[in-house]
């Protein structure tokens, strides 16, 4: 008899599993860093997946800002990569990593971040009624500026640096993600 009640038990608990990762493959994903990004998940769920924004993450945690991320929003997140990363200059990223560095670490990275869920069919709309460009408030206060170049929309910040945005619309259950090739700095 304890036999049959582990079977069921143990039949009950994989159906259950399966169809929680059967609910997950029928989520419509997007491909960031080598993961699936789940619409049901969290921006810092997935981030968290990516292979692309290990440097982000660990920048996230560093700030503390994991809750804030991790919270209902919604928000737009302009997340550069690690490459975007690299391109700033040497011992940056260890600088601003370091506690004493926190408070500026955490106004860049709010600067990537505006209120609500825009997609990125919003943000081109936004562009054309703006001929040519839209301004975010970020949630550190500074602007971002969105414009297009072909098909292609870009992300300028305060001190005229671009970015591309290379993957748009990586939805998440509390915003969306739009991927950039640069980091983006408020003015200093």
């Amino acid at each position: 008899m304890k036999t049959n009640k582990k079977m069921v038990f143990a039949f009950v608990l994989i159906t259950f599993l399966s169809g929680i990762e059967m609910n997950a493959q029928n989520e419509k994903t997007v491909q960031v860093g080598g993961a699936p990004m789940y619409p049901s998940k969290n921006i810092v769920e997935n981030a968290l997946n990516s292979k692309d924004h290990t440097t982000l993450v660990t920048a996230v945690k560093a700030a503390d800002l994991v809750d804030v991320l991790a919270s209902e929003g919604p928000f737009t997140v302009f997340a550069p990569t690690n490459e975007a990363f690299d391109k700033l200059p040497k011992g940056t990223v260890e600088a601003l990593l370091k506690p004493e560095n926190k408070a500026q670490l955490q106004t860049i990275l709010k600067y990537h971040v505006a209120a609500g869920k825009w997609s990125a069919a919003d943000i081109i709309a936004a562009i054309k009624k703006g001929k040519g460009k839209y301004s975010f408030k970020t949630v550190s206060g500074g602007t971002l500026t969105a414009w297009m170049k072909g098909k292609d929309v870009y992300i300028t910040d305060e001190n005229g640096d671009s970015s591309k945005v290379t993957i748009a619309d990586v939805n998440q259950k509390n915003g969306v993600i739009h991927v950039i090739d640069m980091v983006l700095l408020p003015r200093i």
